[in-house]
């Protein structure tokens, strides 16, 4: 089988008061060697930081002058979702990844994520901090919620996924351009999941793979951000974005 030809990864990076640790996370991405020669941009969304992440954003494009960067500069607070759909609609390389900006995930896997869509087997594919890769033991009750609310979203779905609310997910461009987020917060996550569920390329059902990954999870002190709130809203965006949206 001939494999198809890739020429530009686009990291999508939605960034919200990152000052302390965007400039380690960038340098990571940057110095992250790519499979199959594959070059890359970095498309870095500020969703109204209250800190200097916008100065720093700037800096590091000076100081990085080897990257490709995009900026954007939101002047309202939106959201996640808001500043994904921002920073896709910027893209222009054959696949895309999400970045977040906090030191929890490493790009370090980035080679193992992108492999499957790279050897022509999968469209999207799905990081998961459960299965078989180290992680930081952090809070039960935050795995507790996300096992439920992965379990509730394959059972409207039908994959059997064991973690769709990870940061980490990888698209081929046409996939990703097909995906209209509406959801301004961390909703995104269940709304890209049941979407890309229901998705057809060329009249056929998208082929969804998904591999361990690590994690470094942070603590609210070290500022986390995600709350209860969010999972109860992600029960009602799975529930919307299977039957109603």
């Amino acid at each position: 089988m001939e494999l198809p030809v890739f020429k530009m990864l686009s990291i999508v990076v939605p960034v919200y008061n990152e000052e302390k640790y965007l400039e380690e996370v960038l340098q990571k991405v940057i110095d992250q060697p790519l499979p199959r020669g594959l070059d890359r941009e970095l498309i870095l969304v500020n969703d109204a930081s209250q800190d200097n992440t916008w100065s720093v954003m700037q800096f590091l494009t000076a100081k990085f002058p080897q990257a490709r960067f995009q900026l954007i500069n939101k002047t309202v607070n939106e959201g996640k979702g808001a500043a994904l759909r921002d920073g896709f609609a910027k893209v222009t390389g054959d696949i895309v990844i999400i970045q977040d900006a906090d030191q929890e995930y490493d790009p370090a896997d980035y080679p193992k994520l992108l492999q499957p869509i790279l050897d022509g087997k999968a469209d999207v594919v799905f990081g998961s901090r459960f299965i078989g890769e180290p992680h930081r033991v952090m809070y039960f009750w935050h795995q507790l919620a996300n096992n439920i609310l992965t379990t509730l979203s394959n059972m409207l779905t039908n994959l059997n996924l064991t973690d769709m609310e990870v940061c980490y997910k990888v698209f081929r461009r046409e996939v990703i351009d097909q995906i209209k987020i509406k959801s301004p917060r961390f909703g995104v996550e269940p709304e890209i999941t049941a979407k890309v569920a229901r998705l057809r390329l060329n009249g056929k059902r998208v082929r969804v793979y998904e591999t361990g990954i690590s994690y470094a999870g942070r603590t609210y002190e070290e500022g986390k951000k995600i709350g209860w709130k969010d999972a109860v809203s992600a029960i009602f965006q799975i529930i919307r974005f299977r039957l109603m949206d």
